[in-house]
């Protein structure tokens, strides 16, 4: 687990009409602010990643499909300096919310035959000024397979 990061189990009521499926109240320990939401698709075997942002906290639940979800710290001042954390999670199977605090880097990986869709509750609006990437596959910092069963 990389120090800062918080999975909530998250709530879904089902019945013959539908489903709600519960995010994030501003009454629960986890909300700092609001800055912005957005949704992410991505494509089965397609990764977004690796992006860090500087001051943004993520607040990230997958309402349609499925992902992998992996973050890496390489924060100077942390405990977990240098550990790399991997989430599965998805409406259908271990729907959680994921908090992610800012400097540690993240990315996703589409799984399944359908594109999947994250929600992300942000604690500020997008700003290019604060985001740092770097590539997926090749790059100085992480190496990780994105495609591998882990």
């Amino acid at each position: 687990m990389i120090d800062g990061v918080i999975i909530t189990p998250r709530t879904k009521i089902i019945d013959e009409r539908g489903m709600v499926a519960h995010m994030l109240r501003n009454d629960e320990p986890i909300f700092s602010r609001f800055g912005e939401i957005y949704f992410s698709y991505v494509h089965p075997s397609k990764v977004k990643g690796w992006h860090l942002h500087t001051k943004m906290t993520l607040n990230y639940v997958v309402v349609f499909g499925e992902i992998k979800l992996a973050l890496y710290d390489d924060r100077n001042d942390s405990k977990t300096r240098g550990e790399l954390m991997v989430i599965t999670t998805g409406i259908e199977n271990n729907y959680v919310l994921v908090t992610i605090p800012p400097n540690i880097w993240n990315g996703f990986v589409g799984l399944g035959n359908e594109t999947s869709i994250v929600a992300n509750c942000a604690s500020a609006p997008h700003d290019p000024n604060e985001i740092l990437r770097i590539d997926p596959w090749n790059n100085y910092l992480v190496k990780y397979d994105w495609l591998k069963n882990d």
